[in-house]
């Protein structure tokens, strides 16, 4: 008997998930837009398999939004094994050596004021990061280790929240692109004792909180009880990763043109940078740029449903 295909729904916005550990994240995804029954999904990068909280999920048209969140600065609290160093970075890892915790909380104190600001780091080989086209993950797992460049990341909050024992809970604020794990291994280090990520939990990413999260398990029991659609509640507005940006309403003829491609005019425009924009009702209709004659030149159009 031929199986029936499911049809999609096609449904757009974003949900900010509580991702559990032990999922990665297009597992994560996956289950989500399995329970939204959703057209179109992708997240907006990567958390460990080790790691919990915050990841945008984008549906539908807010995907086309998901690269500006990938960019987004991140917050962090991850509690600090001291004393053992790992394959990984983490817990997931096989030891590699344990030594003997000697420090203090002046003396990591000490440590982590060197941590703050624009720093360089070598990412990891258990990372995402591809040579020639091999995720350095893979290579790793082979046994391989390639040369890797060092990155200018910028660390704009790195506080000692508790410090008991050989362990530590900090709070991390970073730029795009910046590896706690790796952070932790410097900090270790830098103490001599050597460190790993026993554990690490998103608090922030972009705009979006801990506190605007929704679980996996709850996302699940409104399914089961209600239906697909009653998670519709959950998404959040296409344009809601970006309203740190200047906000745009075109006139219905502006509105016209512009989602034909055209570039157009603005009186209240910013003199530079990428703006949203709204038609005459108040639509969300997509992201522009102002251009060098002062036009809004349209970048990323939302189709209209």
């Amino acid at each position: 008997m031929a199986q029936v295909k499911r049809i999609r729904r096609n449904v757009s916005g974003i949900i900010v998930l509580d991702k559990p550990r032990g999922f990665t994240s297009n597992a994560a995804l996956q289950k989500v837009r399995w329970l939204l029954n959703a057209e179109k999904a992708g997240h907006t990068g990567s958390l460990d398999p080790l790691a919990t909280g915050v990841l945008p999920l984008c549906f539908g048209e807010a995907t086309k939004f998901s690269q500006y969140l990938l960019d987004a600065d991140k917050g962090y609290e991850t509690l600090v094994q001291l004393g053992v160093t790992t394959t990984t970075g983490d817990a997931e890892g096989e030891v590699v050596e344990r030594r003997e915790v000697t420090v203090g909380r002046p003396e990591l104190e000490a440590a982590l004021e060197k941590f703050r600001g624009e720093i360089k780091q070598i990412p990891p080989m258990y990372s995402a990061l591809k040579r020639d086209g091999q995720p350095l993950y893979k290579l790793a797992r082979a046994g391989e280790v390639v040369e890797r460049e060092a990155r200018s990341v910028t660390i704009n909050r790195l506080e000692l929240l508790s410090f008991e024992g050989t362990q530590a809970r900090l709070a991390v604020a970073c730029s795009k692109g910046t590896y706690v794990r790796t952070l932790v291994e410097d900090i270790g280090q830098l103490l001599g004792c050597g460190a790993h990520v026993a554990e690490l939990r998103r608090t922030q990413a972009g705009p979006f909180r801990l506190e605007q999260a929704v679980s996996l398990d709850e996302l699940i029991r409104v399914q089961e009880a209600d239906g697909c659609e009653a998670l519709d509640r959950f998404l959040l507005p296409c344009d809601s990763g970006l309203t740190h940006w200047p906000l745009l309403q075109f006139s219905e003829h502006s509105a016209y043109y512009w989602l034909h491609g055209q570039p157009v005019r603005a009186p209240e425009a910013p003199k530079y940078g990428m703006v949203r924009v709204q038609d005459h009702t108040g639509r969300f209709i997509g992201i522009g740029e102002v251009s060098e004659d002062g036009r809004i030149a349209p970048r990323r159009l939302i189709r209209s449903a």
